[in-house]
């Protein structure tokens, strides 16, 4: 199963793909379908009848907007630390993302009035089905509802204003989330063996495959499990390849009027513009 949120006719709704069409559910958040126990694997097939309306007769919104916690992982990726010319950590590096920072496919990505600094950052996100602590490694997928993809975009010159990233990952507007939550049974354990790729303006700028990934995804949520008690419809974002813009020479930032890509295979590919803030 393939769901989406967005609005149609001013209202908000959940929708899942069927071939080129996306199928009405009602208005049930994701999350709180997941709170309440529903398998997203089976729950559309529950919901009889739903108009059927194109891509183009909505407007997308992030596949889950009010996530219990969005968990991000940094320095993920060995070629992305070394381009960071950073250590390469032996435990999952975690800062937090807010709702308020998160946009959906289609909707600008907005660079700050505040700075030029605004890079891409191409990742892979995990939704939660169920949680708990202390979550063993060989049971953790067994918690996996489905994935997204994920722009993780950053504002350098925030992000390393202190030892803490967290002000750089969270201005408003600049994490795009979807366009699709793709369940568990449409992609490979783990997400393992997929190609995840990056574009800005058409130009491939990042590339890697999900199989380099130094903490996978069982690792990351049996490791975090270990601290904090999991839910379900947290969002585990998996962490970018090498290739940002931050780390090249000369720099390459977006700015408005660039359009940013994220793709995975098998997945829907995420699209942004980007916009400037607005100056009122």
């Amino acid at each position: 199963m393939r769901y989406l949120r967005f609005i149609l006719d001013g209202k908000t709704q959940t929708g899942v793909r069927e071939g080129d069409r996306i199928r009405v559910l009602g208005d049930m958040p994701l999350e709180t379908l997941l709170a309440n126990g529903n398998d997203l694997e089976a729950w559309a097939g529950t919901v009889d009848g739903g108009v059927m309306v194109t891509d183009a007769d909505v407007t997308f919104l992030p596949v889950l907007q009010q996530p219990p916690k969005l968990l991000c992982i940094g320095l993920n990726y060995a070629d992305h630390t070394r381009e960071s010319k950073l250590e390469q950590p032996k435990y999952p590096t975690v800062f937090p993302r807010y709702d308020t920072s998160l946009t959906g496919h289609g909707r600008p990505i907005v660079r700050p009035r505040v700075s030029d600094s605004l890079d891409f950052e191409g990742e892979f996100a995990v939704i939660l089905k169920s949680g708990g602590r202390h979550i063993a490694k060989d049971k953790a997928l067994d918690h996996v509802a489905g994935y997204a993809l994920f722009n993780d975009g950053s504002v350098r010159e925030y992000q390393f204003v202190a030892p803490q990233w967290t002000m750089g990952k969270n201005f408003d507007q600049t994490g795009a989330f979807g366009p699709e939550l793709v369940t568990a049974s449409e992609v490979p354990a783990g997400a393992r063996g997929l190609t995840l790729e990056t574009r800005l303006n058409g130009e491939v700028v990042q590339s890697a495959s999900t199989d380099t990934l130094i903490f996978d995804v069982a690792t990351l949520i049996s490791t975090l499990s270990e601290a904090i008690t999991l839910e379900a419809g947290d969002v585990i974002v998996t962490g970018t390849p090498s290739g940002v813009g931050w780390a090249r020479e000369p720099k390459l930032v977006m700015r408005a009027g660039d359009v940013c890509e994220v793709s995975l295979t098998g997945f829907a590919t995420l699209r942004n513009p980007i916009a400037d803030e607005s100056q009122r």
